[in-house]
């Protein structure tokens, strides 16, 4: 089973940063506010569910991995080598994340429908960029750790 859970997190990872790009284009391309309007509200809640069940995959498998790695222990104990450096700055990363998208999750739904202030828009895109950016970082750290481990 252990084998499994860097499936599980490599399909989650796809959704999620595939979801990302995704959203992140359509906010980029759909200029029109009228389509806008039309179009968010109801592929906004659709996405966003889809988007947190995949969270919780990544954070769930990759806890398994890092235990089962034995990444956890090395993290614990201070061990200082690439792959801890490069896992630190990754979990690093994750947390930043994970705020963003809890801040951009609770102005998509507390407006999902109504006109955002512009201090909503400007945190609602700011979040949006981060992910979309952040995103690229992490799986580049995810991909250093995993050559240098196999």
């Amino acid at each position: 089973m252990e084998d499994w859970f860097i499936h599980f997190h490599l399909f989650a990872a796809i959704a999620w940063i595939g979801g990302s790009i995704f959203m992140f284009v359509l906010g980029v391309t759909l200029r029109d506010k009228q389509k806008q309007k039309e179009v968010y509200p109801h592929v906004g809640p659709i996405f966003g569910y889809f988007e947190v069940f995949s969270l919780i995959i990544l954070l769930l498998s990759g806890i398994v991995m890092i235990i089962n790695d034995g990444l956890l222990d090395m993290l614990i104990n201070g061990n200082e080598n690439i792959v801890v450096s490069y896992l630190k700055i990754k979990l690093l990363l994750i947390l930043t994340l994970i705020i963003a998208t809890v801040i951009h999750f609770v102005i998509a739904y507390k407006t999902n429908g109504k006109e955002r202030t512009k201090l909503q828009n400007f945190f609602s895109r700011g979040t949006s960029m981060y992910i979309f950016f952040v995103n690229l970082f992490i799986m580049h750290y995810a991909i250093l750790i995993r050559s240098i481990m196999s």
